[in-house]
């Protein structure tokens, strides 16, 4: 501590600054990330458990000619499909049609158009879990497909008696372009903090992508009902709620993982993060705690070594540490994309990681300028 005392006290801020946000980095990737690139793969047990297979769907026609097949043609013994198709009003229920003559075990519900009443995607979710047979129902989206033909038999092998909620990977698919690489980091980054988190004990959020949960449990906690008047959330704000140290597992195999279509534009993937973000403030105190100080000292740990650097102070000491934690960084990045399927991001993930806490700034900042009114 005496080598502080050499320095003006803006300087030894800043070198405090640099070692503390260093140590919360290095916890962030050792306890939580590791935890995620070291995890053992689960033996399937043949579980059998009948799954409900949720989809809300407004004007996806295109998406569900193209996807739903892929659903409807998994490697699963019992399950069934549930199409809840909202308000659309495009050809939804001619497509519908045409794919319940080919798999018996595809059913739909319509949700009528209401001009007194707009409903969120939350009430489309109900209505599904209501229509839904099986205790456990897996919920994807409709501009999604499964990376395989055993998604369902990857998460079933997480119904067992003890758990409610399973977590799963829900990615996009690769495109050309720089955008599509900034949209896959970012989910990548996100499914590593929440699977994490989750593998120590605090899970806080899970994708509606690919999510599955038992029918008891919704009603438990009497649906939506508790965040209803929100937006967003029928899926991190469900499990935010629901829950805890013990109900949940997680499954991020390649087999489990689905894909969606990305934005092709970066206004519309800001559109898509306004309403994604908007509801983490909603997360019970600790999660918010906890989720802001990652980027807080990603953000303080960048700032703290350009000056440093720049003014030619403790230089060695400071560039030994910033060696560390890159290393660390980019060694739990690698895996993590490995594990995910997230091909050709490693090379690109010093500058997002840079860039990601700004990307995250402004979003917060138009969320608090404006808000949005419709859930698709």
């Amino acid at each position: 501590m005496e080598i502080l005392y050499q320095f003006d006290i803006f300087v030894r801020v800043v070198i405090v600054i640099f070692i503390l946000s260093t140590f919360i980095q290095f916890l962030f990737y050792s306890l939580i990330g590791m935890r995620v690139v070291f995890r053992k793969k689960r033996v399937k047990k043949g579980n059998t458990e009948p799954v409900s297979v949720i989809i809300c769907a407004r004007d996806e026609c295109s998406n569900l000619s193209e996807n739903l097949p892929l659903v409807l043609e998994q490697n699963y013994p019992n399950y069934e499909v549930i199409v809840v198709n909202d308000c659309s009003e495009d050809d939804t229920e001619i497509i519908l049609g045409q794919l319940k003559n080919k798999y018996p075990h595809l059913r739909s519900t319509i949700i009528k158009k209401n001009g007194s009443f707009v409903n969120g995607k939350k009430f489309a979710a109900t209505v599904g879990v209501k229509a839904a047979s099986h205790e456990w129902m897996l919920f994807t989206d409709a501009d999604c497909r499964p990376a395989s033909p055993d998604w369902i038999d990857a998460m079933s092998s997480h119904f067992v008696p003890k758990k409610n909620i399973v977590l799963g990977y829900g990615g996009y698919l690769q495109a050309p372009g720089y955008l599509n690489k900034w949209i896959r980091y970012d989910t990548c980054f996100i499914a590593l903090q929440y699977f994490g988190f989750a593998l120590i004990g605090m899970p806080y959020m899970g994708v509606g992508r690919n999510l599955a949960y038992r029918k008891s449990l919704f009603y438990k906690h009497n649906g939506f009902a508790a965040h209803a008047h929100i937006l967003s959330g029928d899926d991190d704000l469900f499990v935010n709620q629901a829950a805890t140290r013990k109900n949940v597992d997680v499954e991020y195999s390649i087999d489990a993982h689905t894909r969606s279509v990305p934005k092709r534009t970066f206004r519309e993937w800001i559109w898509q993060k306004r309403r994604h973000v908007s509801t983490s403030k909603y997360y019970k105190s600790k999660h918010v705690f906890w989720l802001g100080i990652e980027p807080l000292s990603r953000l303080l740990f960048w700032s703290s070594f350009c000056t440093l650097m720049i003014q030619n102070i403790l230089w060695q000491y400071t560039l030994g540490v910033f060696l560390f934690r890159m290393i660390i960084f980019l060694l739990v990045l690698g895996v993590a994309t490995k594990k995910f399927n997230e091909r050709g991001l490693w090379i690109h993930a010093t500058y997002f990681d840079i860039a990601m806490p700004f990307i995250y700034l402004y979003v917060f900042i138009l969320n608090n300028l404006s808000k949005q009114n419709r859930w698709k």
